[in-house]
């Protein structure tokens, strides 16, 4: 009888065991996909920010406004034509004349001095750029915190958090862009020899 009470104690043990392995990874994988997840946000706010301001830059450059901004709901667009197709026929000249007299000076006006801050802020590089290119000046490993220090007091005109700099780190890792180090309870991330990025680019 101890002998089946031992067996079924060793077996409780490694079940016990294997769940709490399969527990540990699963929250690491958690971990893992969140960061991705922060750092695509962040990529994808830089960008929609860049393409309101490239579309500007081209209306402000073309003075036509022929190229439609892409969150213009098309909705929006079949009732504005449905409007025009019911305006009276004797509207149309006097709006034409206001459009034509009106939209080239309101436009010049709106969009002067512009074309510098939209081709400045379109170089503006994103948070990932920034930690990668930062890692790479670094001749030892540097902690999310060092980086985002560092960051936030060369770039004071952006609003760098510590969190969003430590999930977009760990995003790198998980990508093989960056390494990951431990000393003691502190983790620390250096650049990696050749990444996937640069592959990708």
């Amino acid at each position: 009888m101890s002998e089946v009470e031992s067996a079924a104690t060793e077996l409780k043990s490694q079940y016990a065991a294997q769940v709490s392995a399969d527990l540990d990874r699963n929250t690491k994988e958690q971990e893992r996909i969140g960061a991705e997840v922060v750092a695509l946000e962040e990529q994808l706010r830089a960008l929609r920010h860049d393409q309101t301001l490239l579309a500007e830059l081209q209306r402000a450059l073309g003075g036509d406004g022929s190229t439609p901004a892409p969150s213009v709901p098309r909705q929006a667009t079949a009732a504005k034509r449905k409007k025009a197709a019911t305006t009276k026929p004797a509207a149309k000249p006097a709006a034409t004349k206001a459009a034509g007299s009106g939209a080239p000076k309101a436009a010049a006006d709106s969009t002067a001095g512009k074309p510098d801050t939209a081709k400045s802020a379109a170089a503006k590089p994103t948070l990932v750029e920034l930690i990668r290119e930062h890692l790479g000046r670094q001749s030892e490993p540097r902690s999310s915190a060092e980086v985002a220090t560092a960051l936030a007091e060369a770039h004071p005109e952006r609003e760098i958090k510590p969190k969003v700099v430590r999930t977009t780190v760990e995003g790198l890792v998980a990508k093989g862009q960056v390494q990951r180090t431990k000393q003691g309870s502190s983790v620390f991330y250096t650049t990696s020899k050749t990444t996937p990025a640069d592959k990708e680019q």
